[in-house]
């Protein structure tokens, strides 16, 4: 009897105590090498040349902050049966501006700007977003249909249990300034991607109360 007392008790007092407040400030949205750092078409990298602390992780360079919840992340997926690995993570603003270039040649500026960041202007450069993909199915690699494989469906489902966030989605195009791209995975640690979803906040930029959308001119 005493114990159901307690119980009961116990129950109330967590069903009208509320949450711990979250510190908005804990952390830098302007440093890149803070994993709270928002990058976008409005705020681009500061320094220009900024390069992140590096380490290995599925043979691609990724900022050491993000390193060990990547691996647990990759190691999570393979224990649930999805083989997913790294398709690309940290580029440096040549290789970037290789990237963009070439989506420019190819299907113009205006396509290249929604699928692909100025250099300067990626999350990439900061070592925090690594793109995944999974040889289950190579044709949906760094494509939509991503998103309807097992692979993505995990992702999507599990990621912030690790600290990273599917950074653009279909509902976020006007508030990122990009095309969804649910391979693209954004590191912000477990407490940020926790209030994340407690909060049901899908963006940086609204969270964090940051201009978004397109380049400024």
């Amino acid at each position: 009897m005493f114990a159901s007392f307690i119980a009961a008790l116990l129950s109330l007092l967590t069903a009208v105590v509320p949450p711990p407040s979250f510190d908005r400030a804990a952390r830098s949205t302007t440093d890149p090498s803070s994993p709270w750092v928002v990058v976008n078409k409005r705020l681009p990298m500061t320094p220009a040349d900024f390069e992140p602390d590096l380490v290995v992780v599925d043979q691609h360079l990724v900022a050491r902050a993000a390193a060990a919840d990547l691996q647990a992340l990759l190691d999570a997926a393979a224990d649930d049966g999805i083989e997913l690995h790294v398709a690309s993570a940290y580029r440096s603003p040549s290789y970037q501006r290789g990237v963009y270039d070439g989506i420019v040649a190819r299907d113009g500026p205006e396509l290249a700007d929604r699928w692909s960041a100025r250099p300067g202007h990626s999350e990439h450069q900061t070592g925090l977003a690594v793109d995944v993909d999974t040889p289950a199915h190579p044709e949906c690699r760094i494509e939509a249909c991503f998103g309807d494989t097992d692979a993505g469906r995990w992702v999507r489902e599990h990621a912030a249990r690790f600290g990273f966030w599917l950074r653009y989605t279909e509902a976020d195009q006007a508030i990122t300034g990009y095309g969804p791209e649910p391979w693209h995975l954004r590191y912000v640690g477990r407490r940020l991607a926790a209030e994340l979803t407690r909060t049901g906040t899908g963006t940086l930029e609204e969270f964090f109360d940051l201009p978004g959308g397109d380049y400024a001119e």
